[in-house]
């Protein structure tokens, strides 16, 4: 038998040596490094050889101490010193251009992840800068109200015409400002031969400056004349030109003649003000409406808005306590049953803290913001994930290269600087892509989520925020590699004992079912959001939206002709039936309270949305009448009835309720009529009791049936040429009934579409790094896969092989991920009173989904390695 070679001892003379010199904290791993490469050149052989290279190694640590200065090695400014991050940088540079595949999917993958977050980070900034345009945006707020109706808590905006006055003589101590104004509605504007309908409000002389407008001519005193009007600056260019616009005369519905005396900038899209393009005062509205001033109980209808801005000593609380009952002070005891409860609201919760439940605040759109933050930091995570991924999958190639490094003297911190270099210089080309993804992105981003965001080049906080975006990114990815490959220990590497062990694939998996499970999260999301959006759609409204057309009207000229234009339409075959009414058949703008009926509890507060409309309203709207009859011209006691919902008789509790007698504020009145209930605010939300009666000739909107048989286009001409006959100073605009519905499913929508978009981004992210590992595991399997083909395996063994484990992982990702999506979408559909289920099939089918995409993304690299000659792969050995 052949007597195994004899190693003798390295040196120890060195090893004294060197605990003499060398600082004690160094010493540990210098000696576990001298004696690895002394082991290593032993295990040949050579001892002689080994007991050389122990001593030149010695050397180069000892040297140092004797030139009076400490081991570069271990300095820390020497491991960052310019040289050293030059050379750490040639090398990333060079690792990269070697790996191609791994470079691209890596920089692909981050670049995606990083670009969904900036947009994400633009959307939420521009979130939560709405309303900070003004400049005393954390002193103004809003004055809203709590009652009690129907046995519910109510919260409105709409207040009385007095409250403003009233709450500046008896608690203006706290008060800088306090203006009243009307709700931003349609005008026809005209000036010279230009007239168009523009969004504007009146506002008392105190509300520019208020506001801060930012004048461009004119200022901010500009309606202290009543007859004066403010403009946009798009709107007095529209009219204007690029003249100056000062002092030129406008006319208002063509009735009022106003003064310009002031433009301003327009407002920001993120601003609660967007679309008040002009402001005219308050006293022009007393003006024009002289019954202002002579309403029986000008406390009882809430019809207007009040905003005040504190003094700078003054506490919100403290002046909310102050003013809670001042309605309760100035009203009569009837309406006292209402119980409402004053309160400011500040101007930095309208926007994102906007909903209230039985008189609580209960959230808003700030729920859209922490869901797409959400969505961004899971995105950014999948992107991470992958560089991690790939980076570990790649550890055995790399183990050599370790292991070479640590034998010539590189010390761990210089490794994981090494590994972090090449996770920044990644994370820097990700970056720039990023910004490039999402400057072509933005446009259709702007308009999937209607919003008006740009690049904020000029702002430093934006760079700030990239870098140091970029910098927790590459920390965040590249902290794993780096931390793990420079662990590997020397001696095992360069002598083929390397084995990453049983458990090293775990981190890897665990890695891949998050990413998956997030997937499959934000997929099933997307489906229940569609599929609500689906069922709200698909929920009857009550009447027929097809070919039904309405026409806004600012002034009363087509009123007053009303039955001679609708005649001459009828003649000419534009329309099939044409009828006035108070509100659009999408929206209800009015709501009333006195009514009493028999049975009825007399300490009940009611409160019933109501519809003024003239004759063939019915006909028109397509009206489905449960009970009873419509208005009929052949009826003179028509004028005191009403027709009623299913939800109203219910609410009343009426057994037969059609002839049954009401009075509404002491009038008599009949039911002849019961309708089914009709979508007129929230899709989502129950109905409500809603009457209508009759009052032909007071309507603000026109609603025109359009006759089938003849094209949309040709009678939309028609009716046109017919209003501009009879009303020539309105520009004759109209909306048609289904699309004005549809903008009620906007935000859902939008929400959908976001999430569908980011959803498709997390898979591609997640099969980016599926197809690097698996290519990377098909390349280190390449001889076991030539032994299995020699040996007879055929390419389905093979590639059920490689793919077995991706589809366990998958399957994992999908028992994780159900019983959260579940939890978290059942939440939110409770948030709705009319809502969707979520139905077994749709987690069924996001499962298959994404195991044919998982098989799909495996399968290329699979059988590629399963149909590789056996002879290639076995050359080597």
């Amino acid at each position: 038998m052949e007597k195994a070679p004899q190693h003798h001892s390295p040196p120890r003379w060195i090893d004294r040596l060197l605990t003499i010199i060398i600082a004690p904290h160094f010493l540990e791993d210098i000696l576990g490094d001298l004696h690895e490469i002394y082991a290593l050149h032993a295990r040949q052989g050579n001892t002689r050889t080994a007991r050389m290279r122990y001593l030149l190694a010695s050397v180069r640590y000892i040297r140092p101490y004797f030139m009076k200065r400490k081991p570069r090695t271990y300095s820390p400014t020497y491991i960052f010193s310019p040289a050293m991050i030059r050379n750490y940088l040639k090398i990333s540079l060079r690792t990269l251009g070697k790996n191609k595949a791994y470079s691209f999917i890596n920089i692909t993958g981050l670049a995606m992840g990083m670009a969904v977050a900036i947009l994400i980070g633009l959307w939420i900034y521009d979130e939560l800068s709405f309303d900070r345009y003004f400049q005393n945006h954390d002193r103004i707020a809003q004055v809203w109200q709590h009652q009690t109706f129907n046995g519910q808590v109510g919260t409105q905006t709409s207040l009385p015409f007095p409250i403003g006055d009233e709450i500046r003589r008896n608690y203006g101590a706290d008060f800088k400002y306090v203006v009243m104004a009307s709700w931003t509605n349609k005008h026809i504007l005209a000036a010279g031969d230009r007239n168009f309908n523009k969004n504007g409000s009146y506002i008392e002389p105190d509300g520019p400056e208020m506001l801060s407008l930012r004048m461009i001519h004119g200022t901010r005193a500009g309606l202290k004349d009543p007859y004066s009007i403010m403009l946009s600056e798009s709107v007095a260019k529209a009219y204007f030109g690029d003249a100056n616009p000062l002092d030129k005369t406008m006319k208002v519905d063509n009735n009022l003649n106003v003064k310009v005396t002031g433009v301003y900038e327009d407002f920001p899209n993120n601003t609660t003000f967007r679309e008040a393009s002009f402001l005219m005062p308050w006293q022009l509205m007393i003006i024009a409406n002289p019954w202002l001033k002579t309403m029986e109980d000008p406390w009882r209808p809430n019809a207007y808005m009040t905003f005040v801005q504190l003094i700078d000593k003054a506490d919100i609380d403290h002046a909310t306590a102050r003013i809670k009952d001042i309605k309760k002070r100035n009203i009569n005891k009837e309406q006292l049953k209402y119980k409402p409860d004053v309160f400011l609201n500040p101007m930095s919760k309208w926007h994102l803290y906007s909903e209230f439940k039985e008189g609580h605040r209960v959230g808003g759109r700030i729920e859209f913001v922490w869901l797409f933050g959400t969505i961004g930091v899971f995105v950014l995570l999948l992107a991470c994930i992958n560089f991690m991924n790939l980076s570990t999958a790649r550890s055995e190639k790399r183990a050599k290269e370790v292991g070479i490094r640590k034998a010539v003297g590189s010390v761990r911190n210089q490794l994981i600087t090494q590994f972090f270099s090449e996770s920044f210089l990644v994370v820097g080309f990700a970056f720039v892509f990023s910004i490039v993804l999402v400057i072509l992105c933005l446009p259709v981003f702007n308009e999937v989520a209607d919003k008006k965001i740009s690049m904020p080049w000029s702002r430093p906080e934006f760079w700030l925020a990239g870098v140091g975006f970029s910098i927790i990114t590459a920390i965040i990815a590249g902290s794993y590699p780096a931390l793990y490959l420079s662990s590997f220990q020397p001696v095992k590497v360069l002598k083929g004992t390397f084995r990453a062990g049983r458990f090293a694939a775990v981190p890897r998996k665990v890695l891949v079912v998050v990413q998956f499970a997030v997937s499959i999260i934000l997929i099933i999301g997307t489906a229940v959001v569609f599929r609500q959006i689906q069922h709200a759609k698909n929920r009857p409204v009550g009447y027929s939206r097809d070919g039904l057309v309405s026409v806004f009207m600012a002034t009363g000229d087509i009123h007053k002709h009303f039955e001679a234009v609708r005649q001459e339409l009828k003649n000419n075959g534009a329309i099939a039936e044409m009828a006035e009414s108070g509100s659009p058949t999408t929206e209800t703008w009015s709501s009333t309270s006195g009514f009493e009926w028999k049975g009825k509890d007399p300490e009940q507060s009611v409160d019933f949305w109501f519809d003024e409309v003239s004759h063939d309203y019915g006909k028109t709207v397509g009206w489905q009448f449960v009970q009873g009859r419509d208005f009929s011209r052949e009826f003179a006691t028509d004028s005191v009835a009403l027709v009623v919902n299913e939800t109203a008789v219910k609410f009343m509790g009426l057994q037969h309720p059609v002839d049954e007698p009401m009075t509404w504020f002491k009038k008599p009145y009949k039911i002849i009529g019961v309708i089914k209930d009709i979508v007129v605010n929230s899709p989502y939300a129950p109905a409500r009791p809603q009457f209508f009666c009759l009052s032909p000739g007071q309507g603000n909107v026109i609603n025109i049936r359009l006759n089938p048989a003849a094209g949309s286009s040709a009678s939309l001409e028609k009716i046109k040429s017919v209003f501009e006959k009879h009303d020539p100073g309105s520009p004759f605009e109209y909306e048609f009934n289904d699309v004005a519905y549809a903008r009620k499913f906007f935000d859902e929508v939008r929400i959908g579409k976001l999430t569908t978009f980011f959803s498709i981004l997390a898979v591609l992210i997640s099969c980016l790094g599926l197809f690097g590992v698996a290519s990377f595991i098909a390349e280190q399997r390449t001889k076991e896969i030539g032994v299995r083909k020699v040996l007879g395996a055929t390419v389905i063994n093979v590639w059920g092989l490689l793919s077995r484990d991706f589809v366990i992982l998958v399957c994992i990702a999908f028992l994780v991920a159900t019983p959260g999506a579940y939890y978290f979408l059942n939440s939110w559909l409770q948030k709705y009173d009319y809502h969707t289920t979520i139905s077994w099939w749709i987690f069924a089918l996001t499962g298959l989904g994404t195991l044919l995409i998982t098989l799909l993304t495996v399968s290329f690299q699979a059988i590629k390695a399963a149909t590789m000659n056996p002879i290639r792969s076995l050359r080597s050995e």
